[in-house]
């Protein structure tokens, strides 16, 4: 078995009950700087800082007593270990000796260190100023010269009526550009309650299979268990819906075995960092979505849910943007991967308590 592990492209390392490692694989020997006689038996911590958050997770995973996943973790400050190496990090307990621990190391591309961590809350915060100064510099504005062109239009040739039609159309659809950005400039906290997640998807595919999505064959995987999660059912609904009509267009109207997947599950052990303090966020509700369509173009990847981003034509680029920005204020995070020639939109959100209503 350990042979197979040695072979492994991620950094794999067991520890046992004091922390010392007992086997490392090629992997992780560059990434601790050391050859694996040197690592045996050493501790962890002559490796790693003395406040790195691998050493953190290892001692959640001791009181936990169970596995633990936690993604953009970032292992670029250690006396031996690479610059700019974030990693998602596996912890889990071996089964037939219980006080050792397995951890494997994913890495991510530096990339994910500016993008990962709760959905991209700085590109959005950047797009709510920009909100603000439209709606205030633009919008209102833009209300006097429709206005005006409303009004010389009884004054003008019927030849020229056409010309003032055209400028109160492209006023409106300023307008209706200005008022998509307003929800990014929205900092108010949702108001939430318990709310089904199986009755908020069914709902989803309610609509897209009488409008856009009538040709596309939708399947439901859901965990029946799960219980309710805290959420404002309008914008959840607003969220899933705009990024299953974007599987659909991606489809296209012409795919004869065009489907759609939509699936829950219960992930215990999936946790990130509050990047504005030291707390651990559990996060395992999952909700995923997949479709079977060409998939989104690698360049645009790391860049997904910035404002502005789309391969779209005649896209914005605000419609992922939003989606990133109702995940996050529901407390969770939004990460697309492609997967066995699947795009997958997986979202993960916080459990509802009864104590959180």
């Amino acid at each position: 078995m350990r042979t197979l592990i040695d072979a492994m492209p991620m950094p794999v390392i067991e520890l046992d009950g004091k922390s010392r490692i007992v086997f490392a694989n090629s992997a992780a020997e560059p990434l601790l700087g050391a050859g694996r006689e040197r690592l045996r038996s050493r501790t962890l911590a002559e490796f790693v800082p003395p406040n790195s958050p691998l050493l953190q997770l290892i001692e959640h995973v001791r009181e936990k007593g169970g596995s633990v996943t936690e993604y953009g973790i970032d292992l670029s400050s250690g006396r031996n270990l690479k610059n700019d190496y974030v990693a998602d990090i596996y912890a889990s307990p071996l089964v037939d000796r219980k006080d050792e621990i397995l951890l494997v190391i994913q890495p991510r591309a530096i990339m994910d260190k500016m993008n990962r961590q709760l959905t991209h809350r700085d590109a959005v915060r950047s797009v709510g100023a920009m909100a603000s100064m439209l709606a205030h510099e633009i919008k209102n504005p833009l209300s006097g010269i429709r206005g005006a062109a409303q009004l010389i239009e009884h004054s003008l040739p019927e030849a020229e009526k056409p010309l003032s039609t055209l400028i109160r159309a492209e006023v409106d659809r300023i307008v209706r550009l200005v008022e998509r950005f307003e929800i990014f400039s929205d900092g108010r906290p949702l108001p939430m309650i318990p709310v089904n997640i199986h009755e908020v998807l069914d709902h989803v595919t309610r609509l897209a299979t009488s409008g856009f999505a009538a040709h596309i064959t939708f399947e439901n995987r859901f965990d029946p268990s799960l219980p309710p999660i805290l959420a404002n059912r309008d914008k959840l609904i607003q969220a899933i819906l705009n990024l299953v009509k974007n599987a659909a267009e991606a489809i296209g109207p012409d795919a004869p075995d065009g489907r759609i997947v939509l699936s829950t599950a219960f992930r215990p052990g999936v946790s990130v960092m509050v990047p504005t303090s030291a707390q651990r966020v559990a996060l395992p509700f999952e909700v995923c979505i997949y479709d079977n369509g060409p998939g989104i173009p690698e360049n645009l990847m790391p860049h997904l849910f910035e404002p502005f981003v789309t391969s779209k034509a005649s896209g914005s680029g605000l419609g992922l943007a939003m989606v990133a920005k109702v995940v996050s204020d529901h407390g969770g995070v939004i990460e697309c991967e492609r997967i066995k020639g699947q795009t997958l939109f997986r979202i993960l959100l916080p459990m509802h308590h009864a104590r959180d209503h």
